[in-house]
């Protein structure tokens, strides 16, 4: 674990690359091998991460990352390196050639006589990301920067990609690659009834591998909490975004800390900053940097940054719509590599002094700018000496180095069945526990059913002469189980549809499979109705009358209980099969009569 899998020669960094600064100032280079970082006394990332603070001291900045120049905004997302943490990891380098990304062409195209079958969204794409290396991935709305980013995550579940997409040189995975990835979601998804640390517990024990003590996940999820700030947010409860609990910044760093504690190698960021002000923008950059110094691979799309924000970065991957690449290189100091790339273009016109480099640069590369100039920048860029510099280096990538072997897993998730079970279910507990606005409306609704019920059909279980003292007899237990059944159906769904949700992101990411997940949340309703069953049937049995022998007794108790879990079952059912709870609602609503229907009460009609 002390030597990266995917090892760039000096000569390549200095030479192909050309990260070296602008009239003197020192290149950056990474670590040629285990022996440069001391493996008997640090781990991989420790060692990463003090090559980048001398090179930082050595080219004029001091402990912090700061530069002389830079502003105090800029000095508030750089800090200094991070230690190794606790668990060791792999840094792995990602480098794709020729990336094609096609879906089917959309009938309102077809219909305006478009003729083909597909309809192409990234084009040739070739780049590489790299350990310790933040790399910010842009482009104007529809230049396919979240495909990318999607494609080369393994979350596209449509489409058709073609191309080469390489770990440290071997094929990519994508089973094995979902166990030492990341990503970050721009809609931050997470359980709002448990704490900031539950979520990372909950995690770290479903992602970590069963190799890994307690103790050691524990001490993990500590570092991770101190790494991304949230120390003092510890035992906050998350809650519903812009409702309760977490504000929108610090949302965003639970969602990179939730996937840091899964210990993956590279993580992809969709949008941190999007709908941040400047402050909480660059709480959250100052997040992501620390990540960085920890020696992953970090990959972040971005939309229209702010100066410090964009120069935060370390190298950019530009796209144009029709998702082709435009520019895949390093900023540079003050973003002087990028500036200098598009002004050697003829026609560009100079950027302006102390304008936004990351505005100036869409600007400048628009499609109208294409046009006015009579210029294909992407044609450009593939002409360039940059290109074939980035092309030489996915070359070498894409040849595993020696003695490094391709990453295998024995099993798809990290836990097993049980282990998934039981993580699934400690998390479902706490978020029944502390859901009081929906037991406690639920337990006050039954408690006025069983009244009424009981005031309707008083003593009528006393009465059995005649044929209509049995059918009102069947008639105030069908009642009885009937009204109180439709309302679990309807009040869980609104809770089953919030966690959806969170089980999409945490099952896209690989924690878990579907069974033990429904495992637990079926069976974490069974004490609550268990209850619920007790006292209701306590209370109707009394005021019905029922004849009071244990064996009747206990059969219409068994009959409550399974038929309260069943409509609480069903309204969970149907909410799984539909898009949302209000759609849910009316579905279900739907098979209320057919139950009526069918519980033998209509009288048919005479026939003549």
């Amino acid at each position: 674990l002390g030597k990266p899998q995917a090892v760039i020669s000096e000569e390549t960094v200095e030479e192909q690359e050309g990260i070296e600064g602008t009239k003197g100032e020192p290149r950056l280079r990474r670590p040629k091998s285990s022996k440069d970082s001391s493996p008997q006394s640090l781990s991989s990332a420790e060692a990463l991460g003090k090559e980048i603070a001398m090179q930082r001291m050595s080219s004029g900045t001091n402990p912090n990352g700061m530069s002389r120049n830079e502003s105090s905004l800029d000095a508030a997302i750089r800090v200094a390196p991070k230690r190794g943490m606790v668990l060791p990891f792999t840094p792995l380098a990602m480098s794709f050639d020729t990336v094609n990304y096609y879906v089917d062409m959309p009938l309102e195209m077809k219909a305006q006589g478009v003729a083909e079958g597909r309809l192409q969204l990234l084009r040739g794409v070739t780049s590489v990301f790299r350990p310790g290396v933040l790399t910010a991935l842009m482009g104007v709305s529809g230049a396919g920067k979240t495909t990318l980013m999607d494609v080369l995550a393994g979350r596209k579940t449509g489409g058709y990609i073609e191309g080469d997409i390489r770990i440290s040189g071997f094929p990519k995975v994508q089973e094995t690659f979902a166990r030492i990835s990341g990503y970050c979601e721009q809609n931050d998804i997470h359980s709002p009834q448990v704490t900031v640390k539950e979520s990372l517990i909950y995690s770290a024990f479903l992602r970590l591998p069963k190799e890994v003590s307690n103790e050691e996940k524990m001490i993990f999820v500590d570092e991770v909490i101190e790494l991304v700030e949230l120390d003092n947010l510890k035992d906050v409860i998350v809650g519903l975004p812009g409702v309760t609990g977490l504000s929108t910044e610090q949302r965003k760093r639970l969602t990179i800390a939730v996937e840091l504690v899964a210990n993956p190698s590279i993580i992809f960021m969709d949008e941190p900053t999007s709908g941040l002000d400047a402050r909480a923008a660059a709480i959250v950059m100052r997040t992501v940097r620390n990540t960085v110094d920890t020696g992953r691979t970090v990959v972040c799309t971005i939309h229209q940054p702010s100066i410090d924000i964009f120069e935060a970065f370390d190298e950019l991957l530009l796209l144009k719509i029709g998702g082709q690449v435009i520019y895949s290189g390093p900023l540079g100091k003050n973003s002087s590599k990028i500036i200098e790339y598009f002004e050697s273009i003829p026609g560009t016109p100079k950027i302006k002094d102390k304008y936004n480099p990351a505005t100036w640069m869409l600007e400048v590369s628009s499609l109208a700018a294409e046009v006015r100039l009579g210029i294909d920048f992407a044609k450009h860029y593939k002409s360039s000496s940059l290109y074939q510099r980035k092309k030489a280096l996915v070359m070498e990538l894409n040849t595993p180095p020696l003695g490094a072997k391709e990453l295998y897993f024995a099993s798809q998730y990290s836990q097993s069945t049980w282990g998934q079970f039981r993580s699934c279910f400690w998390k479902q507990w706490w978020t029944y526990w502390r859901s009081p606005d929906y037991n406690l409306v639920r337990y006050f609704f039954t408690l006025v059913a069983a009244l009424m019920v009981g005031t309707i059909f008083w003593q009528v279980g006393t009465k059995r002469d005649t044929s209509s003292d049995l059918t009102m007899i069947i008639g105030a237990m069908y009642a009885a189980v009937f009204f109180v059944g439709i309302n679990n159906c309807s009040t869980v769904q609104p809770i089953v549809a919030i966690e959806r949700t969170v089980f999409y992101r945490e099952r896209a990411a690989g924690m878990y499979s579907a069974l033990p997940y429904a495992l637990a949340q079926v069976l974490c309703e069974v004490p609550y109705i268990l209850f619920q069953t007790t006292y209701y049937t306590l209370i109707v049995y009394a005021m019905v009358g029922f004849q009071w022998t244990a064996a009747k007794f206990f059969w219409f108790y068994f009959i409550s209980f399974f038929s309260f879990l069943y409509f609480t079952y069903y309204g969970m059912m149907t909410v799984s099969i539909t898009p949302n709870h209000q759609i849910a609602a009316i579905l279900a609503a739907a098979f209320y009569a057919i139950f009526n229907l069918f519980s033998g009460f209509y009288i048919p009609r005479p026939v003549s």
